[in-house]
């Protein structure tokens, strides 16, 4: 179903995966801000990326497989004040990652934003566009971050949003990559109810020696390890969306 943001639409009809509260809770928290470069990895109808670019100055490639999401994305592109920092590519991440990397020299991004398919198992939808935005099938996680290790500058983050079930299978596999855990929020649903997804920032093993991990978004801060930890509830228990989580969308939300 269409939906209208403060300053741009999105269109995401020929979507396998509609505008959600995942997708704006990413987009508005990411830190990314700074970032001259940006990759959208399975952009769908573009969502992130227009939130990127409303948020950054910088030059944003987004990365979708699904033909029929890369022409929702493309005319949502040409419809919003930014089109001429946007481009879409109706590519394979994994093709796409090995041919840059391959490259003489080859190109890497300040930023990776991502909301990938995260359902290793269980029954699958009818709709093939569906299935494959919400399944590991055609993007596992090994493939994931085996493209963000090639694409992601030296000093780079990428950020990531995911169901809580599926955080630690995704977090075992980071060693493997010389990826790691830089900064991680934990979002309930409901104030008072235990997290049920995470956003996770990851950057380069060796990038994190030179990283200052700061908090600078308005939710609730605390810290474990070496991981810059935040939390936000998206609800209160009346149903009214929380202060924090408020503050993060109202550039977005009309009616914030």
């Amino acid at each position: 179903m269409p939906f209208t943001f403060k300053l741009f639409h999105v269109d995401d009809s020929r979507c396998g995966m509609p505008v959600s509260t995942d997708g704006v809770l990413l987009g508005a928290w990411a830190p990314l801000v700074q970032a001259k470069t940006i990759l959208d990895i399975g952009a769908g109808s573009g969502l992130l990326s227009l939130m990127a670019a409303q948020r950054s100055q910088a030059k944003i490639t987004a990365i979708e497989l699904d033909t029929d999401a890369a022409l929702d994305c493309q005319q949502n592109f040409n419809a919003c004040p930014w089109s001429e920092r946007l481009e879409i590519i109706c590519a394979d991440i994994q093709a796409y990652a090995q041919a840059h990397y391959q490259a003489e020299a080859p190109k890497q991004f300040d930023h990776i934003i991502c909301n990938p398919p995260y359902f290793a198992n269980g029954p699958q939808s009818s709709n093939t566009s569906r299935a494959t935005a919400r399944h590991t099938d055609s993007l596992s996680f090994d493939s994931l971050l085996a493209a963000i290790k090639q694409l992601l500058g030296p000093q780079g983050a990428a950020s990531l949003i995911l169901p809580t079930e599926s955080v630690n299978l995704f977090e075992a596999k980071l060693s493997t990559h010389q990826l790691e855990l830089s900064q991680k929020l934990l979002a309930a649903s409901v104030e008072g109810k235990t997290a049920n997804r995470q956003v996770l920032v990851l950057r380069h093993t060796a990038a994190l020696e030179h990283h200052a991990k700061v908090a600078t978004q308005p939710v609730v801060a605390a810290k474990h390890e070496d991981v810059a930890l935040q939390q936000l509830s998206i609800r209160e228990k009346n149903g009214h969306y929380s202060q924090a989580f408020s503050l993060l969308s109202r550039d977005f939300y009309l009616k914030l």
